[in-house]
């Protein structure tokens, strides 16, 4: 049976040696409402002396296209992704295997459903410990970094 799944992730261009973290996603809930969770989170950004480089507005690209693409259903009352650096991690990560540059920006997500009221959900991909030794505590670094702010902004830490 593995060398079927395996044969299967091979088939459909997942690496085989793929860290079993970049097949998951950590996700936390807030009892509060979108607006006041995506403050929160740009505010445990912020308070790390970083910056916030951009934000993905998902819910309303979706939303806008909806029709272009033959869909009717709403997803989400609203949805972004949050997009920001650290000028120190990053160097670390990248000094230690420049294809690292791959991870930067790092992303937060921040969504809520359609008709789940003051529920809202944040999360972050982890970044896969890949490389050198150096290169995979650099990465859990960012990893310990993401997951900080996004506990922050639930009320997790």
């Amino acid at each position: 049976m593995r060398l079927l799944i395996f044969a299967l992730a091979l088939l459909c261009g997942f690496p085989a040696a793929a860290d079993a973290q970049t097949r998951r996603i950590v996700i936390h809930t807030a009892n509060d409402s979108f607006e006041n969770v995506k403050q929160e989170v740009v505010d445990a950004i912020v308070k790390r002396g970083l910056v916030v480089d951009y934000t993905a507005q998902v819910g309303s690209m979706l939303e806008r296209t909806a029709k272009d693409v033959g869909a009717s259903k709403r997803i989400y009352s609203d949805a972004q992704s949050v997009q920001f650096c650290s000028a120190t991690l990053s160097r670390r990560t990248m000094e230690a295997d420049p294809q690292n540059v791959a991870f930067c920006p790092y992303v937060i997500f921040i969504y809520a459903l359609d008709g789940r009221p003051n529920t809202t959900f944040v999360g972050y991909r982890p970044l896969p410990r890949l490389g050198s030794r150096e290169s995979r505590r650099a990465l859990g670094s960012v990893n310990q970094l993401l997951d900080g702010i996004v506990r922050e902004a639930v009320g997790k830490n």
